[in-house]
């Protein structure tokens, strides 16, 4: 069993959360983390030893006596161990270098072609990385194959904007990235690379960067992403929730009431990527004669008010809502978060959400919080870092 597959009560006082407490400042000793964990004093000594000896915590001094030894002082360390992490979009790429505690040390936003391949798409976002943590005064050595990024990198996270089979690191059938069908992401970055390459959809991290973020104390949560695409990913018991290949959360082909149903990229008609995604409505402006050539444009149209905009903002919004009321009455989440570049358009938003709580069951929205996304474009290689930090954190 991997920490990401133990159910959350087992959790309670394991490394990951051991090192959680220390990096938000709520433990800063060993007594501090046996009176949070409920464990004794010696199992904890024992993991944070564990921890130390893996570089993830360190002994930052002594703390204040409460009447008999000083305390030894718990930190996460700042400088010289990071995590890479690579948040890949339809046109732009967002890449960081990140602590042990999920802070952001560095990070840029890169325009990709997805259509150039995944060869040539990596092998410039892991080049970014190296140069990135090479950059970084407290790194030093090199690990990534062609640059000097650092023998203080620990692992690099990647999200990909389509189907991943999370446990082999392979794309499966994207239906909007041409020429990247089965390949295997991890095999090509492991030439390239002397540490761990965690793959993962991009929704999902997205939802585990806003978890770890806003709402790590709730046990089940939603969290859509939805830009030039639409995409869910599920917290269930505290964790990310992948289902059996990874494909849980795959809101996008689910089908939608639509008349007429337009055609979907996968094939299928009436999709709601077909309907409500950025792409759907760049080209639904496009049939009535709008001039819009991207979802910027769609964005600024429904800000000016534009009547044929803001309409099928409001379309878009009943859509995702009516697929959401399923996953909602199914799955009974304390949370339902809207995030990518959609979450800001309020006609979606405001639809989305009327549509919810007009086709949820009373219970399952009588505490349920729907809300946007609140942190920006560092969710994802948040997500991303995270996932790494875990699974050196399995490893200690």
């Amino acid at each position: 069993m991997t920490i990401d597959d133990a159910p959350r009560d087992a959790l309670r006082g394991g490394p990951r959360e051991l090192l959680r407490w220390v990096a938000t400042g709520a433990a800063v000793s060993r007594a501090d983390l046996s009176r949070l964990s409920g464990l004794s004093p010696s199992t904890v000594s024992q993991r944070v030893e564990a921890l130390i000896s893996q570089g993830l915590l360190e002994e930052a001094g002594a703390g204040r006596s409460r009447g008999g030894r000083r305390p030894r002082q718990l930190a996460v360390p700042t400088g010289g161990a990071v995590v890479g992490a690579i948040d890949l979009g339809a046109h732009h790429a967002r890449v960081g270098v990140l602590d042990l505690s999920g802070r952001v040390v560095q990070a840029r936003t890169l325009p990709v072609r997805i259509e150039d391949g995944p060869e040539a798409v990596l092998g410039a976002l892991l080049a970014e990385v190296a140069t990135l943590v090479s950059s970084d005064p407290t790194a030093g050595g090199g690990a990534v194959a062609g640059g000097s990024t650092g023998g203080a990198l620990r692992g690099v996270g990647i999200g990909i904007p389509g189907p991943v089979q999370h446990s082999t690191g392979r794309i499966v059938s994207p239906s909007r990235m041409p020429g990247w069908n089965g390949f295997d992401v991890a095999a090509f970055c492991a030439g390239r690379v002397d540490v761990p390459v965690i793959v993962d959809n991009d929704a999902n991290l997205m939802a585990l960067g806003a978890h770890r973020t806003a709402h790590s104390e709730l046990d089940h949560a939603v969290y859509i992403k939805a830009g030039t695409g639409i995409g869910s990913g599920v917290i269930s018991s505290g964790r990310l929730h992948r289902g059996a290949q990874g494909s849980a959360g795959d809101i996008s082909h689910c089908r939608v009431v639509a008349d007429p149903a337009p055609p979907c990229t996968c094939g299928n008609a009436g999709c709601l990527e077909a309907v409500a995604s950025g792409a759907a409505l760049v080209t639904a402006l496009r049939e009535q004669g709008v001039p819009v050539s991207d979802l910027t444009g769609v964005i600024r149209l429904i800000d000016d008010g534009d009547r044929q905009a803001t309409a099928l903002a409001r379309q878009a919004g009943r859509a995702v809502g009516e697929i959401l009321a399923v996953v909602v009455n199914f799955f009974n989440p304390q949370v339902v978060a809207i995030g990518g570049r959609l979450a800001d358009c309020e006609p979606l938003l405001a639809s989305m959400r009327a549509t919810l709580y007009e086709r949820c069951l009373p219970l399952a929205t009588q505490t349920l919080l729907i809300e946007r996304v609140a942190a920006g474009q560092d969710l994802g290689i948040t997500g991303a870092a995270h996932l790494v930090i875990d699974h050196v954190v399995a490893g200690a």
